[in-house]
C-alpha cells in the first residue's frame, strides 16, 4: 500500500443532463460511481481524500478524509489545490469523480513511473490524448497553483500544467487502457459503460 502518495477523488460538479445530480453519485448498474472508484483505489492508497464542497452528500462513506475548495468556482484546479493543501503526503494521485472504470493495475504502473521520474506532474498519455484528471501532482505544485488561482482567470487544467515540469507516461492505444479513462457526461455515456460492465 502506498504511504507517500494520497489517492484523491474530485467529487464536485453536477450534471444538468442527470437532473443536476453530482456526477460521482450517478449510479452505474446500481452502484454510485464514487463507490466504484473507492473500491478500486482503497487497496492502493493508505490516505484517501474526497474533495467536495458538499460533504453531506457522502455521509455514508467512511474511512476517508474530506476537504473543500479554498478557491471556489475554479473547476478541477481548485480541487487539486485543496487536495495538495489537505494531504499529508508528498504527492496526490488525482481521479475525476466520474470515472467508474478505473484500472488498479494501471494506477500502480503510473505510481511506479512517477517514482522513477523527476517531475512535478505525471500524466498518462495515449497517442495525443492526455488525462490530467487521472494524474499525479507533487506537493511542489501547491505554491505555484495557489498563486496561479489568485492572479489568473484562466482555470483550464491543461493551461496550468504547461507551466510545470510535466512527464508523460505513454500507454498503448488499447481498448483496455482507453476504457480506464471513460467518464460520464451524457446518459449515452452511462449506457455505454453499463454495457461494458455487463461483459465483465
Amino acid at each position: 500500500m502506498t504511504n507517500d502518495i494520497a489517492g484523491v477523488v474530485l467529487a464536485g460538479g453536477s450534471n444538468s443532463r442527470f437532473n443536476n445530480i453530482i456526477k460521482s453519485k450517478i449510479e452505474i448498474c446500481g452502484v454510485p460511481v464514487i463507490n466504484r472508484i473507492l473500491n478500486t483505489i482503497r487497496p492502493v492508497f493508505s490516505e484517501i481524500l474526497i474533495i467536495t464542497n458538499t460533504p453531506d452528500e457522502f455521509i455514508d462513506i467512511t474511512d476517508v478524509r474530506f476537504s473543500g475548495d479554498s478557491f471556489l468556482k475554479k473547476g478541477p484546479l481548485g480541487g487539486i489545490h485543496a487536495a495538495l493543501k489537505t494531504s499529508s503526503c508528498d504527492a496526490v494521485f488525482v481521479f475525476a469523480g466520474d470515472m467508474p472504470l478505473l484500472d488498479r493495475t494501471l494506477i500502480i504502473k503510473l505510481l511506479e513511473d512517477y517514482r522513477a521520474s523527476s517531475c512535478d506532474i505525471l500524466i498518462p498519455r495515449i497517442e495525443e490524448n492526455i488525462e490530467p484528471l487521472h494524474a499525479i501532482y507533487s506537493s511542489a505544485v501547491f505554491p505555484v497553483l495557489g498563486n496561479y488561482l489568485l492572479r489568473d482567470e484562466n482555470y483550464a487544467v491543461r493551461d496550468f500544467i504547461a507551466l510545470m515540469n510535466v512527464r508523460y507516461s505513454d500507454l498503448d492505444s488499447t481498448a483496455e487502457n482507453k476504457r480506464a479513462f471513460s467518464n460520464i457526461n451524457t446518459p449515452e455515456d452511462k449506457m455505454l459503460i453499463e454495457e461494458i460492465l455487463k461483459k465483465y
